[in-house]
């Protein structure tokens, strides 16, 4: 009698030992399939060393792969980001919006509905405007820091920090140059690196038709491979919705796959 009780204390012991296990085992498998897009998760491996993320945002033009990451620029704006965005999902492509810190606070709903639909936002100064933006090193910062506050406010997203910056008109125009050139020091204290494009439609230096917009387009691209391409998702100028379908089909008959800044991250 007595070997038969220690055996079945043991037993039972083995049972709750293997029942845990398979709990702990069901549960990993779930979570470790999970595709997390929350900016505190996807950033670990840069913490502290933005030089890798600079490198491999760098290296980007530099693919020998055929890859295609669609950049807006300046909005959102109620009517032109809302026609991209529905195209884009026609088209199952996401993409990357730099984006308008006081423009994400009149449309936050625009910017929800990219960011759930998994496209990439990311930063391009609060005011768009040279004169403030390069004032001083805490305005520039500041800046940034206020984008980044509005985009967590419209996704929903405690402390949202996107890591990637444009510069308005780009790091390289000669425009405020000295004061580019010591503020992209100031982005790798806070935690930025930035990026500018290689190819593009002109869709904002006058007004294009979008026939003529896709050929601008497919002059800009040809003989690259790996495509960082500005457009704007405003109509001031030109508008870009007007052509991304027949850019989208044009891209994917060279043979070109869709990216974002996302893959860039989490790789």
């Amino acid at each position: 009698m007595k070997c038969l009780f220690i055996y079945k204390k043991h037993l039972v012991t083995y049972l709750v030992l293997f029942t845990f296990f398979i709990i702990f085992t069901t549960f990993y498998n779930v979570f470790a399939k999970m595709e997390v897009f929350d900016s505190n998760y996807i950033f670990p491996s840069f913490e502290n060393n933005f030089s890798i993320l600079q490198s491999n945002l760098d290296n980007l033009y530099n693919s020998n792969e055929k890859i295609a990451f669609l950049t807006f620029d300046d909005g959102p704006t109620k009517i032109a980001t809302t026609k991209i965005l529905d195209t884009l999902k026609e088209n199952d492509v996401t993409a990357s919006f730099f984006v308008i810190g006081y423009r994400v606070k009149e449309f936050p709903n625009i910017v929800k509905r990219a960011y759930e639909e998994g496209h990439f936002i990311a930063n391009h100064g609060y005011s768009h405007n040279n004169s403030k933006l390069y004032k001083s090193k805490d305005g520039f910062i500041n800046e940034i820091m206020s984008t980044d506050e509005a985009i967590s406010d419209a996704i929903g997203i405690e402390n949202y920090h996107s890591h990637i910056f444009r510069f308005p008109n780009g790091s390289k125009s000669k425009e405020y140059a000295s004061s580019k050139n010591m503020c992209k020091n100031y982005l790798n204290e806070v935690g930025y690196a930035y990026i500018d494009w290689n190819a593009l439609n002109n869709d904002s230096t006058k007004k294009y038709s979008s026939y003529e917009l896709l050929n601008n387009l497919k002059k800009s691209c040809k003989n690259k491979n790996s495509l960082v391409i500005l457009m704007h998702d405003t109509s001031d100028v030109s508008k870009s919705y007007e052509s991304l379908d027949a850019s989208i089909k044009y891209l994917k008959e060279q043979g070109y796959s869709f990216k974002n800044f996302y893959d860039i991250i989490k790789n």
